[in-house]
């Protein structure tokens, strides 16, 4: 199944997302007490949300953009302030559908390209109806 937008969220920046951060090492041996190495407090907005008026948050179905690290039911952080550059991964609205995939500019050609062998490249043509909406900062996850 392509890779498609499943729900969109609004960036709520007005609340503080603050946890606490701890050093950067953390070893995957023998535990120890973790409140002996907090650092402070990372306010997760202020790390995952750089233009908070232009930021918004998709839930994501499909496999296309597997390769890419973005499985379904993963939520996106996108950001419309930013350019969509070659090689970026964006959310466009293609034909009416909002879509994730690698962008790819060549020889003055628009293609948007799948993470995954299954899915051919679809080219930008005229007069199809084509927007980018943003560009994907980031990815959550769940393990």
């Amino acid at each position: 199944m392509v890779t498609q937008v499943r729900t969109i969220y609004k960036a709520d920046t007005a609340t503080a997302c603050e946890r606490p951060l701890f050093m950067s090492r953390v070893a995957a041996g023998f535990p120890s007490p973790a409140e002996d190495y907090v650092e402070g407090s990372l306010d997760l907005n202020t790390y995952l949300v750089k233009h908070p008026a232009a930021t918004f948050f998709v839930r994501v179905t499909g496999d296309s953009m597997i390769g890419a690290g973005v499985h379904p039911d993963d939520l996106l952080i996108v950001d419309r302030s930013l350019e969509p550059t070659d090689k970026k991964v964006v959310i466009a609205v293609v034909e009416g559908d909002l879509t994730v995939k690698r962008f790819r500019r060549r020889g003055g050609r628009i293609f948007l390209e799948a993470e995954n062998e299954a899915y051919a490249p679809l080219e930008v043509t005229d007069g199809m109806a084509f927007e980018v909406w943003g560009v994907v900062t980031s990815v959550v996850h769940p393990l």
